[in-house]
């Protein structure tokens, strides 16, 4: 039994280990990894040509406060903000990157830039099973306290409803923590997004 927990966590911390590696790589592959969680689009009056000019040939843009790359033959562009380079640098369990796809529009004359936010597939998984075990425990609480005619007293009542005020305390606390990661996040990945199109519309 302790070698199936040992090898389960060791395979666990691979996995999560695995998946921010391919989140944060710079390949092809993996442009698109991750789990979207916001889209934009933007109208860019730039020819095509111009990103050969702006990317090189190297088909990568070093930003003041982060990095892009782009990849033609899959018409996307991958964007993502270097933490070093900003005051603070310490990153959340959401890190954001962006993906942009990009699709001409003949009638106005530009690229369309298609932004997609992603966030690491793990952190997606365990923030909404991390939410959904606090309700749905605290739901079951609530049936199988009434069930076992918990109710029937004052102090079973009380009891009761100082587990659900926990329960909802919790997942506001959790719901408040995930707002701020979020707006932090999405401040840095912004901020490298708008370094994007100045260096492309200079």
């Amino acid at each position: 039994m302790m070698l199936a927990t040992v090898f389960g966590a060791l395979l666990f911390v691979a996995l999560i280990i695995g998946d921010w590696y391919q989140f944060t790589s710079l390949h092809g592959g993996t442009s698109r990894y991750g789990f979207g969680v916001a889209r934009r689009r933007d109208l860019l009056t730039i020819q095509p040509a111009h990103l050969h000019t702006v990317f090189g040939q190297h088909r990568a843009l070093q930003l003041p406060h982060g990095v892009a790359r782009w990849f033609p033959e899959q018409a996307v562009i991958v964007v993502r903000p270097s933490y070093r380079l900003f005051s603070l640098r310490f990153r959340t369990a959401w890190p954001l990157k962006g993906t942009i796809d990009i699709a001409s529009d003949p009638q106005q004359g530009g690229l369309v830039f298609t932004l997609v936010k992603r966030i690491p597939w793990t952190s997606a998984i365990l923030t909404m099973g991390w939410l959904t075990l606090v309700a749905m425990g605290t739901l079951m609480f609530v049936v199988m306290f009434w069930i076992d005619g918990g109710f029937r007293s004052a102090g079973g009542v009380l009891l009761a409803l100082g587990i659900v005020a926990l329960g909802l305390l919790v997942l506001a606390f959790g719901m408040i923590l995930l707002s701020l990661a979020y707006r932090l996040e999405d401040q840095r990945l912004m901020h490298v997004y708008r370094e994007l199109q100045t260096a492309l519309t200079a």
